[in-house]
């Protein structure tokens, strides 16, 4: 599912950053939870490891996966969640993606200077 066959006989020390993840995201899924709680898998990893690590991710929730992913770049969010849970020391709002993800909220949780609509204040 993580394209990473043609790596089988590299040692782990000698993969990139995001075929190093794509094996981490295997090792997940060989152990076939019920839950997967990744801890920000998209940095520092080329395009495609993203692309394939999002394309598992979704087969994996239309199975019936539930994923929970930490994450930091703001500008992927709405292309790949469709709930989120806001937090900044405490609950700021949590539910659907068009709801949560709002300028208030951001405010809230990055305060009044976060860059929003492309970096003009409003």
């Amino acid at each position: 599912m993580v394209q990473m066959e043609r790596f089988s006989n590299r040692q782990i020390s000698e993969l990139s950053g995001g075929q190093f993840q794509r094996v981490l995201l295997a090792r997940c899924l060989v152990q076939n939870s019920e839950v997967i709680l990744l801890d920000e898998p998209f940095v520092g990893i080329d395009a495609i490891s993203e692309q394939i690590i999002m394309q598992t991710l979704e087969q994996l929730k239309l199975v019936g996966k539930m994923i929970l992913i930490v994450h930091h770049d703001l500008s992927k969010v709405e292309q790949y969640f469709d709930q989120l849970i806001l937090l900044n020391r405490s609950l700021i709002a949590t539910g659907q993606t068009e709801a949560v993800f709002q300028e208030a909220h951001l405010r809230q949780a990055y305060g009044e200077n976060i860059f929003i609509k492309g970096g003009s204040e409003t």
